[in-house]
């Protein structure tokens, strides 16, 4: 469960810190209490990014399935087309 601080990261934030915890993991020099933090921070942010990108795909569907419910030019049998 992510706590309010994670809700209210936006994408392009949660990602942002992302790619630097990863940057910090992949440098080395940390202890190994920093590493486990840093690995549970990244696992955390690539959650909030996870959600956000799964909601941006379903709005993506539903856009998709309203546009393929609304008939085209000449498809409804009164319009222009006919």
């Amino acid at each position: 469960m992510t706590s309010k601080v994670e809700e209210a990261l936006g994408y392009e934030q949660a990602r942002d810190e992302l790619i630097e915890v990863v940057r910090r993991l992949e440098a080395g020099g940390t202890t190994l209490e920093e590493s486990l933090a840093l690995w549970e921070r990244g696992e955390e942010l690539a959650k909030v990014c996870r959600t956000w990108l799964e909601g941006a795909r379903k709005r993506l569907d539903a856009a998709l399935a309203e546009d393929d419910d609304e008939p085209g030019p000449g498809e409804d049998g009164g319009g222009p087309g006919r």
